[in-house]
């Protein structure tokens, strides 16, 4: 079991300012480092807003020491983990750059939500040492963390990476085979698969699509898994269930057109203010700030 670590974040945007926040309310000693100076320059004071607006430790922050030198940042770690933009030629060059400056024993680990981390992974000398570690969005709310191995992880690594997580509060799984979007977002995504495919035959429209999820098994979620859910309906059902509407449901291995033609037409979304469906800039503060008080009463219930 890991005690109080060396961490280092490699990247202070969105995901690894909040990766630093989890690790230093741990009182882990957090190095975090970020070629762009503006962001460096501004990591400790997003991470202190955060603390302050969650109820936690402000001297937390004490703990995150921003530096403009990868060496400098990872030299002294015992664990690294990168979470720089989603660009497989860019983790491929960073982490050969941060294996010339670590120590033998430092294990590392890529935030990466769909690319597989053996492909990352595989111009390390020594790759024994290296996995994926998947946080989800805001970090500091969303509790998973999905640690992933490749056919070269030794399980000491995937174990003290475990450990700690765990430690760290977060809810670690391991997923056992190295696959592109790992468990949570091959999940996601065959649902918004579906969702897309919907509205695109015609069936209904987008707001129907989200209505008919959060006010029906959306509901349950949260304390009912989808497995779960077939064990308590009966294995027999769900067979019945599947015999019928599996060769109904979308199975393109290509993504919509539909989704194709709202991208080649600049309708992106909140980005753009229109998508499936047109957000104002209001409907889209609402929207984000439902989703964030949500997130932080299921924290403060998990507490």
């Amino acid at each position: 079991m890991p005690g109080t670590a060396r961490i280092a974040v490699v990247g202070a945007g969105l995901m690894g300012h909040g990766i630093a926040q989890v690790f230093a309310l741990a009182g882990h000693d957090v190095t975090i480092y970020d070629p762009v100076q503006a962001s460096l320059d501004s990591v400790k004071s997003r991470i202190l807003a955060n603390l302050r607006d969650l109820g936690d430790d402000p001297s937390a922050v004490e703990r995150v020491r921003p530096t403009s030198e990868l060496a400098a940042a990872v030299r002294d770690a015992d664990y690294v983990v990168e979470a720089v933009l989603e660009d497989l030629a860019l983790k491929q060059k960073l982490f050969v750059e941060i294996e010339r400056h670590v120590r033998p024993d430092t294990i590392l680990a890529s935030n990466t939500s769909v690319i597989p981390i053996t492909r990352i992974m595989e111009g390390l000398k020594d790759r024994a040492r290296a996995l994926g570690t998947h946080w989800w969005n805001p970090p500091y709310l969303v509790p998973l963390v999905e640690v992933i191995g490749t056919q070269w992880t030794s399980q000491h690594a995937i174990d003290w990476t475990i450990a700690l997580h765990k430690a760290a509060g977060k809810t670690p799984v391991h997923v056992k085979k190295d696959v592109p979007g790992f468990v949570g977002n091959r999940l996601q995504h065959a649902l918004w698969r579906e969702a897309i495919a919907l509205v695109e035959h015609g069936i209904c429209d987008a707001e129907t699509v989200d209505a008919v999820i959060k006010a029906s098994f959306g509901r349950r979620l949260a304390v009912l898994g989808p497995l779960e859910n077939a064990d308590l309906v009966g294995t027999d059902l769900t067979l019945a269930i599947h015999q019928t509407v599996l060769p109904d449901i979308e199975q393109r291995p290509a993504p919509s057109p539909y989704l194709e033609a709202l991208v080649a037409k600049g309708k992106l979304g909140f980005k753009s203010g229109e998508g499936f469906r047109k957000w104002s800039a209001e409907e889209q503060a609402a929207l984000r700030a439902k989703v964030l008080q949500h997130l932080k009463r299921a924290r403060a219930s998990d507490a």
